[in-house]
């Protein structure tokens, strides 16, 4: 899979220091990664990068809206999300990220991608169970849990005498 290019950092002309990025993360960025759990992301990410004598620090804060189902309802909303990483870079012999807290690039490297971090810091932003606030406060959904409630009432309360007997092998 190839690099997109607007999140490369070229860190090889900055002065020794902090220096700051901003960048957008749109459909066309989680297209790249073929990460299709939500829709319209409008999610913006600002990088601090400090250029240091030896390596790198880089501070990231990935922050923003997007769209996406509830799971009770099946209605889109807006989720607002937000994630954060840091990463240490060290250069060496050969390209290195077996660590995650750690990255080494090959001595004569001049570019930083970070795509890839803010992609992953966003994914773990969007969190498991995605409730909209409006089911969450009882203003919508309750069909769909009046329903549920009906099915659910709807079952027999007896059971197999089998499984009777096997619970006896407990006792």
């Amino acid at each position: 899979m190839k690099n997109l290019k607007e999140y490369n950092i070229k860190f090889s002309g900055l002065k020794l220091g902090t220096h700051s990025f901003e960048f957008q993360l749109d459909d066309k960025f989680f297209e790249h990664f073929e990460y299709s759990e939500f829709t319209r992301p409008r999610i913006k990410a600002d990088v601090d990068l400090v250029k240091k004598e030896n390596g790198l620090e880089v501070k990231a804060v990935v922050k923003g809206v997007v769209e996406i189902l509830c799971d009770i309802s099946g209605e889109p909303f807006d989720l607002p999300i937000e994630g954060d990483f840091s990463l240490l870079v060290k250069f060496g012999e050969e390209y290195n990220d077996s660590n995650e807290e750690i990255l080494i690039l090959p001595h004569g490297e001049y570019l930083l991608y970070v795509g890839q971090y803010l992609y992953e810091t966003t994914a773990l932003a969007i969190p498991l169970k995605r409730v909209s606030p409006e089911v969450q406060n009882g203003e919508k959904g309750k069909e769909v849990l009046n329903k549920l409630e009906d099915l659910k009432g709807g079952e027999d309360e007896s059971t197999d005498p089998r499984w009777d007997k096997l619970k006896d092998l407990l006792n």
